[in-house]
């Protein structure tokens, strides 16, 4: 049994859940990350690979590393069309996410908010709760959302359905590793005040961890727990 974390880009993982994989990881869960599209090609008029071969390496290698760093037991990069994810047939994506599902056999999957303002991670959220519907002896048994900065708090109000937290992880002990896996994607971090900077990261789990009552943490909206255990208590991956 494991975690399995689907992402749309290189560095979304870490942002929405670097930490917590760290402390998963360290409490011997085996966590896997699942990004399904490129980042950068959607930076130029026509999707050109050839163009941004170096760069998708770098950043191939980047998510690579970033893994290492929070602990994560494996992670594949699928190589989608970047921002252009609802150009594909839905049920191929939902496919792709099957297939490490059934690989993985995850108790916990963790993906992106569907109010999101990217499209790739609106398109991912609905293949991933597609992918994990609650067919008898469908081994998931808890479905969770998480947050990334620069686009799940730049969707306006009434746009789409707002991102509220009723599940948070406490990573006052893994922040900083949160913060060296983010350092792997130096391409992808901006400078402060941008909300992808190392300061706005380290801002947001200061802000949710004082929510609850701890020095930082991350917040997740949690989809769907099922409770197989012969007693009362949290879902598993808590």
């Amino acid at each position: 049994m494991s975690i399995l974390v689907v992402a749309a880009h290189p560095d979304d993982e870490i942002l929405g859940c670097g930490g917590s994989m760290a402390k998963w990881a360290q409490a011997g869960e085996d966590v896997h990350i699942l990004i399904m599209a490129e980042g950068s090609t959607s930076r130029d008029d026509q999707r050109n690979v050839e163009t941004h071969k170096e760069n998708l390496a770098s950043l191939a290698a980047a998510a690579e590393n970033a893994g290492k760093v929070v602990g994560a037991a494996s992670v594949d990069l699928l190589g989608y069309p970047d921002n252009r994810m609802d150009s594909l047939d839905s049920l191929d994506i939902v496919k792709a996410v099957e297939k490490k599902i059934a690989i993985c056999q995850p108790h916990t999957v963790l993906t992106h908010h569907c109010g999101d303002v990217n499209i790739d991670h609106k398109v991912i959220h609905d293949a991933v709760v597609t992918a994990c519907r609650p067919q008898p002896n469908h081994g998931v048994q808890q479905l969770m959302a998480f947050e990334v900065n620069s686009s799940t708090e730049w969707q306006p109000p009434g746009s789409a359905p707002a991102f509220l937290p009723n599940w948070f992880e406490d990573i006052s002990a893994t922040l900083d590793i949160k913060i060296k896996a983010l350092e792997a994607y130096q391409s992808e971090m901006r400078p402060w005040p941008h909300s992808r900077s190392i300061k706005s990261v380290k801002s947001l789990a200061e802000v949710r961890g004082s929510s609850v009552g701890c020095e930082a943490a991350e917040a997740f909206v949690l989809l769907r727990a099922i409770n197989k255990e012969n007693r009362a208590g949290p879902p598993p991956g808590s």
